[in-house]
């Protein structure tokens, strides 16, 4: 996962310095794939989905509807307008996924997953609801990417957390 992070971001970066076809194409493209694989975590996580068969079962629709998404945005038609509606349709359904877990669980960091889902939320409103420049520095756009920073690092601190905290209690079945 911490390689498509670096890979996602890589591609952001190169999107922002050089806007052509093939590097926008790749930022909305792996933006949607990680939109997408992180729905499929959030979904197994939340439901404790631990046979291999059910996790493939899972996953294989989203995959495919991913996949099919982004051929059609490279190979078919780029609709800006039809993608936003992907992306938000995939984080609204990924928020409310690990906010009704969070809020049922007792996990002992679920408040840095609370954190993430909030402040999940309010950047995506930054894309949904863009503005220009604010005195010609600050669109929403980059506040959005000002925001991912902070987010993305209470994200992995939780996943580390929740993987110190799922191996303690296989620990303590196996005992």
């Amino acid at each position: 996962m911490y390689q498509s992070m670096v890979y996602v971001s890589f591609l952001i970066v190169m999107s922002s310095l050089s806007d052509v076809d093939l590097t926008e194409k790749l930022d909305y493209s792996s933006a949607v794939a990680l939109l997408g694989y992180s729905l499929i975590v959030s979904i197994l996580r939340s439901f404790n989905v631990r046979v291999e068969a059910a996790r493939v079962m899972v996953a294989a629709p989203f995959l495919a509807f991913v996949t099919t998404h982004i051929l059609y945005l490279n190979f078919y038609t780029f609709d800006y307008g039809w993608n936003m509606k992907v992306c938000v349709a995939i984080g609204v359904a990924q928020l409310l996924i690990w906010a009704i877990w969070v809020g049922i669980t007792r996990h002992p960091s679920r408040w840095k997953l609370w954190v993430v889902v909030v402040g999940g939320g309010l950047a995506m409103l930054l894309e949904i609801y863009d503005f220009p420049p604010y005195q010609g520095f600050f669109d929403a756009h980059a506040i959005w990417h000002a925001t991912t920073i902070p987010l993305t690092c209470l994200w992995w601190s939780f996943i580390r957390d929740d993987a110190k905290f799922r191996t303690s209690i296989l620990l303590k079945k196996a005992k």
